[in-house]
């Protein structure tokens, strides 16, 4: 049972969390449009979404890639607008979010788990490009030599990774400012250094001939563009929650997702499909890192580091709500930040990493069915609205919440199922094929569970112990 003493303390802790990953974020925390936005721009506007767009133009024309980033996109704004709504209603991150939408204080412990591993796992994986990108452009072999100290690592990559790996993790300890002051001022200087490097390229070349080129590879299916597209950043999107909690309103996170889609995805992508057709290959990136030193130095730092920084946010605050749930304590954020980000750090360090991208890709496929599960209990069951609605004018938690819903738990193993069969067999988009199917599995067995017992919603057991 959670006692007033035991919110007491809870709201001392919170108070010391400058990103409340237990609590609801007050009006006073409440940030700035532009600065939230800067964050979603600089989560997409990377370069993994450069070479995602050069793998389009490599493949098909450029009307084509251009309406496989609008379908992609689209998909990907619905599912961050609902999440991202529903967040800044409330004021809760997506995994704590999740215990009032339909997975309960269990439920969300698990989910939690899941993307406290994820996202920390995909920190290391970047942490590896990062410290790889930087050994290449600034290497340190005049001391350090190019010997291997284990396979496939050297001194000089040692030591950056671990500048790298320690140095996001640093800039994340200050919270959500601070990673909003960053994007601030890099996602801009990597836009201009991205097209700097993008016209020195295309000297030469004609823009209109390059669109109406016939794409210089093998060719690429629309469905297959599309998959592409809303596969590479679905987990990014169901993590928007995260961040656009710190918005005010439904409407704000909106215009958040559009603009970001249009000036990131959009644009970074439909860049790279002129890059490719014009040199004939899909690595453009290396191509384009390769025109100056200095540009090469801040597209690496710029892009990896504000799309990193978020990877480690979203796997503190996950970490955080597994915690909780499991024993009813509210830990130093801080503290979960320095231990994922060293773990992560010491992962890509020595070349572990490398060997658990199967197994992240496998987590990826676990995630999106819960975020069908929550807009269908949010938005259309709405089981928890009322409870929400009235605390939100206290700026506090509900006082009770279900401890498992196993028809959650049945969904989304369902949906994982689903997920896992259409990457395997090439079918559809799999993250959108276990999130929507989930959701609809989900929200027939509620209705019809609830006409049989003759309640407008069924509900599962409670607990006070709601932290």
């Amino acid at each position: 049972m959670t006692t007033e003493k035991q919110f007491e303390e809870a709201a001392e802790a919170e108070n010391r969390d400058i990103d409340y990953s237990l609590s609801r974020v007050p009006a006073s925390a409440k940030q700035p449009f532009w600065r939230i936005l800067f964050i979603r721009i600089g989560a997409i506007c990377c370069v993994s979404q450069l070479m995602l767009g050069a793998a389009l133009g490599y493949g098909m024309t450029f009307f084509d890639a251009f309406v496989c980033t609008m379908l992609g996109s689209v998909l990907l704004q619905v599912v961050s607008w609902a999440l991202g709504t529903a967040a800044a209603h409330e004021g809760l991150s997506t995994s704590l979010l999740s215990r009032w939408c339909g997975l309960g204080k269990g439920g969300s412990a698990l989910f939690g788990g899941v993307v406290a591993i994820s996202m920390v796992g995909w920190f290391g994986v970047q942490n590896s490009v990062f410290g790889q990108g930087m050994a290449s452009i600034v290497p340190f072999t005049d001391f350090l030599g190019t010997e291997e100290i284990i396979p496939g690592v050297t001194g000089e990559y040692i030591l950056w990774a671990i500048i790298t790996g320690l140095s996001i993790t640093l800039l994340v300890v200050f919270g959500i400012k601070a990673i909003a002051n960053f994007a601030t001022i890099f996602v801009p200087l990597f836009v201009i250094v991205v097209i700097v490097a993008a016209a020195i390229v295309l000297q030469g070349h004609s823009i209109g001939e390059l669109i109406a080129a016939a794409p210089p590879g093998p060719a690429l299916s629309i469905g297959a563009g599309t998959t592409m597209v809303a596969g590479g950043f679905i987990a990014g999107a169901i993590c928007t929650p995260d961040y656009a909690r710190f918005l005010k309103n439904g409407n704000q996170v909106f215009w958040m997702t559009l603009i970001g889609t249009f000036l990131g995805e959009l644009g970074m992508n439909l860049l790279a499909v002129l890059l490719a057709n014009a040199m004939g290959t899909e690595n453009v990136v290396d191509i384009m890192m390769g025109t100056s030193g200095i540009i090469g130095v801040i597209i690496v730092v710029a892009s990896t580091v504000k799309l990193n920084d978020i990877n480690l946010y979203s796997s503190s605050l996950g970490l955080a709500t597994m915690i909780n749930a499991l024993f009813n304590k509210v830990s130093n954020r801080n503290a979960l930040v320095w231990a994922l980000g060293i773990v992560g750090t010491v992962l890509s360090v020595v070349g572990i990493i490398n060997y658990f991208t199967s197994f992240l890709t496998l987590l990826g496929v676990a995630i999106p069915p819960v975020a069908g599960i929550m807009v269908v209990d949010y938005f259309f069951l709405r089981r928890s609205r009322a409870v929400l609605e009235e605390t939100r004018k206290e700026g506090i938690l509900p006082r009770r919440v279900e401890n498992w819903n196993p028809i959650t738990i049945i969904c989304w193993l369902v949906g994982f199922g689903i997920g896992e069969v259409s990457s395997i067999y090439a079918i559809g988009i799999p993250g959108l094929n276990s999130l929507i199917l989930a959701g609809l599995l989900y929200w027939v067995v509620m209705v019809v569970a609830a006409r049989i017992k003759g309640v407008q919603n069924i509900t599962f057991k409670e607990t006070d112990e709601v932290l």
